[in-house]
């Protein structure tokens, strides 16, 4: 997102207050984003709140005294992305029907941008047949149109017509935006822990929360390819547009991995598997008795070994994950080449700003060849299309 320039239309209703968000995080992603908006939103946000967000000039008027006279035709021309939420009947009746009668719909009708909206209503407006037909309309035009959520509405009635979730506003936008170099690849990503059960109340696991793969999936979705996610549990939504697969035992997990590898492209390992498991699982609740209890633990599967003894034979790029205390290039460099991997992303999780439970990593990637790329602090998004953009290097040859 960074660099993008995205212009985000406020339209009248009640949901006007979650486009702050929208903004918010849009900026945070580094777009550069302008806010345009009816006037009948500005009674329900102010104005100032989208300039203080986005840091620069809210239009809500067609004749306001800072608007430029082309303002009303740049704007939607120099934007990469028009995004209208919330979306309400009026804007998407207007919309349909080529009205333009403020600096919003105006602006609009004169954008070339892709535009994308959220609507957001009450059901039986939401469901009412001229809205449905306006929507189908502009879904002929080439329009994107979200689909709302359903739930209890801010009119007292329940069903659908929630605006989505900021949150999944954003990532929409950003599988708009994002370049589909990887339309055609299969890409299978594991992420988080596993757990290994001592009785029904108790396993042992890792504090891996499956930030960095679950950002893998999202961005080989955004860029085109054909994504399956098996993942360990973690607290985290799965990604939309790919195959979640989720598993518990490192059993499990390389049972799933194995089903799915026909056709792969490429195996991104981030899940951080338990390498010991208990001997035996006690079918009850063991009770606090002795004052020391002794615990058998055996290997679990090496998932990542034997993928690296089949690499050659299926021709997919595998990609491996090294969360290391001590020893960082030593340690990754053992399990790159004992392993038959072609890249290992080396993270040094002693590190306050980096590894588990944290949105940032400071990584090293390092190859068969021996060569490495240090990277600096970087969000997981970025380290992950970053890692995506290697693997396919490595692919293409």
């Amino acid at each position: 997102m960074n660099g993008k320039k995205i212009l985000i239309g406020i339209t009248g209703g009640i949901a006007a207050y979650k486009a702050a968000d929208v903004v918010r995080r849009l900026v945070k992603a580094g777009a550069r984003t302008r806010v345009v908006m009816t006037e009948a939103s500005a009674r329900f946000v102010t104005p100032l709140t989208f300039e203080a967000l986005s840091g620069h000039r809210v239009i809500h008027e067609m004749f306001h005294e800072g608007t430029r006279p082309m303002d009303h035709i740049a704007w939607g021309q120099d934007a990469d992305l028009v995004i209208i939420a919330p979306a309400t009947a009026d804007i998407i009746g207007k919309m349909a029907h080529g009205i333009a009668d403020d600096f919003l719909s105006t602006c609009i009708l004169a954008a070339t941008a892709q535009i994308m909206i959220c609507p957001s209503m009450n059901s039986e407006m939401f469901m009412n047949p001229a809205v449905q037909h306006n929507l189908a309309q502009l879904k002929e035009r080439g329009i994107f149109v979200m689909e709302p959520g359903a739930g209890d509405l801010a009119c007292g009635s329940e069903g659908p017509g929630r605006l989505p979730e900021p949150e999944q506003i954003v990532e929409q936008a950003r599988m708009i935006l994002s370049r589909k170099d990887l339309s055609g690849r299969k890409i299978l990503v594991t992420a988080g822990p596993t757990v290994e059960p001592i009785d029904p109340v108790r396993f042992i696991t890792n504090r891996s929360s499956g930030r960095m793969g679950h950002a893998l999936a999202r961005a080989a979705v955004r860029r085109g390819a054909t994504v399956i996610l098996v993942s360990g549990p973690t607290p985290l939504p799965p990604p939309s547009g790919l195959t979640y697969l989720p598993v518990r035992t490192a059993q499990e997990m390389k049972d799933t991995v194995f089903q799915n590898l026909d056709g792969c492209d490429m195996i991104i390992k981030a899940a951080a598997v338990s390498d010991y498991r208990p001997a035996s699982a006690a079918v009850q609740k063991i009770k606090k008795g002795a004052e020391r209890v002794s615990l058998e633990l055996i290997r679990t599967p090496d998932i990542l070994a034997e993928l690296g003894s089949q690499k050659a034979e299926s021709g997919f790029v595998l990609v491996g994950f090294a969360a290391e205390t001590q020893d960082l290039m030593a340690n990754a460099q053992k399990k790159l080449w004992s392993k038959h991997l072609d890249m290992i992303v080396a993270n040094d999780v002693s590190q306050e700003d980096a590894g588990f439970e944290t949105d940032t990593n400071r990584v090293k990637l390092i190859y068969q060849d021996g060569s490495v790329d240090n990277l600096q602090l970087m969000t997981k998004d970025q380290v992950a299309d970053l890692v995506l953009d290697k693997a396919k290097g490595l692919k293409d040859g």
